[in-house]
């Protein structure tokens, strides 16, 4: 991932109102222990009364966040940045109080950026960035002292109390840079899993309307009979009655129609679940890739000379789609040529499907498998998508317990290996 793609993440993000309430009220509970125990347990001067006054200026804020302010779940992110802004100042101005920069929990600063930059947009993190430095800045040259017993000073070269603000601020670039790096992929990966669950859940729907076909058979075909019935009686009544006699003859016909037209479905039906459940893998490879022979002009060879055994498997969802794809991308990319290769034997199936295109692009090839990466090659040109076509069936095919290998064929062209244990694919 570069920089910029940081920079491209503008989308409209939100914070959980609950997870931001429930981290202020350990900050505050955090901060009112360590001024107690410093005043009491320790005996150490400091302005006590300001800094409980600030700690309570918090808790109400976060009373007011979470019985009063935006009843909604999320906060937007102006919303979130501005809670995560007081939280930064407040926490200043009771370092402010205590010492300053040789206050050791000066780290604590750098929490409200990190926050932000996992969770928020860029933009939002690098504005509380900027004032957590701003408050660095000030914070190293002007403060109340460090709380002590009275006796006793702490003092330090001022070499070493420059170096302590420098060190929080290359924790605070680091973390943050890190943590929107994080997010970022986070994202990322849960946007191409619904993806993924939209692929499914169309194919699953497509399935699903074959076995609707056959309930309607069965629903349908009470009434029917029962209109049947009473057409042929109708029938009889009309045949003293010429007027009628056309109407109920064709109402007759049309139900013997719709008769025929659903006892064809269930027919059909019954096939076509015994094709759907089982299937052997060369069938399998067979059907997808005629299914790409008719609608591309490549040259597309598919070699079963290696299939010694018959492998009988599910037909399911996440291994045809899978396969498809990856055929897809073959045909996509090459020049004119693409070899779909099948390997059988008792242990292992292996599909290899390799082209004559331009192979992997050097920049993503160690991250092809990753959704929404983009290559910079001019070669493959406005061919080259965001990497989630490849994602999800990578993804769909491991849920089958397939291993995936992509590889650049030494002259020219991609290889990629779809490689099973028997044991695990065939019913």
């Amino acid at each position: 991932m570069n920089l910029s793609d940081l920079f491209k993440s503008e989308e409209n993000l939100y914070l959980e109102k609950k997870t931001l309430i429930f981290l202020r009220w350990i900050a505050i509970i955090g901060q009112l222990i360590a001024i107690l125990t410093v005043y009491f347990a320790f005996n150490f001067k400091l302005p006590i009364l300001i800094c409980l006054l600030i700690v309570f200026l918090g808790a109400l804020t976060n009373i007011y966040l979470q019985l009063w302010f935006n009843k909604k779940n999320d906060l937007s992110t102006l919303d979130s940045t501005i809670f995560l802004f007081y939280d930064l100042f407040q926490l200043a101005i009771l370092i402010f109080l205590t010492g300053g920069i040789k206050n050791p929990f000066l780290i604590f600063l750098i929490v409200p950026s990190i926050i932000s930059s996992t969770l928020l947009t860029l933009k939002n993190t690098l504005v509380l960035v900027i004032s957590t430095v701003i408050f660095l800045i000030f914070l190293s040259f002007f403060h109340l002292p460090l709380p002590h017993p009275g006796y006793l000073h702490f003092h330090v070269p001022d070499y070493y109390l420059y170096a302590v603000p420098l060190a929080v601020l290359i924790a605070l670039i680091f973390l943050t840079y890190f943590g929107a790096r994080f997010g970022l992929e986070s994202r990322q990966r849960s946007a191409a899993l619904k993806e993924l669950e939209l692929v499914l859940a169309k194919e699953q729907e497509l399935e699903s309307i074959g076995l609707q076909a056959a309930a309607a058979v069965h629903s349908l075909g009470t009434p029917l009979s029962t209109i049947t019935v009473i057409a042929k009686e109708l029938n009889k009544e009309s045949q003293k009655n010429k007027k009628n006699e056309k109407d109920t003859e064709l109402l007759l016909s049309q139900a013997k129609r719709c008769s025929e037209i659903l006892k064809k479905i269930s027919q059909a039906q019954i096939e076509d679940d015994k094709f759907i459940s089982e299937v052997t893998i060369r069938n399998l490879l067979i059907e997808i890739t005629r299914s790409f022979q008719e609608i591309s002009e490549k040259n597309i060879i598919l070699n079963l000379d290696k299939a010694k055994e018959e492998v009988l498997i599910d037909r399911s969802v996440e291994v045809t789609y899978g396969i498809r794809n990856f055929i897809g991308n073959a045909v996509k990319y090459s020049k004119n040529k693409i070899n779909i290769d099948l390997e059988t034997n008792s242990n292992t199936t292996k599909i290899s499907i390799s082209d004559d295109g331009p192979g992997f692009p050097d920049d993503i090839s160690k991250k092809i498998g990753q959704p929404y990466i983009v290559t910079r090659s001019k070669e493959l040109g406005s061919k080259a998508g965001l990497g989630l076509g490849t994602f999800i069936g990578k993804t769909l095919l491991e849920r089958k317990k397939a291993s995936l290998n992509f590889l650049n064929l030494k002259k020219e062209g991609a290889l990629v290996t779809i490689t099973w244990k028997n044991s695990d694919i065939i019913i």
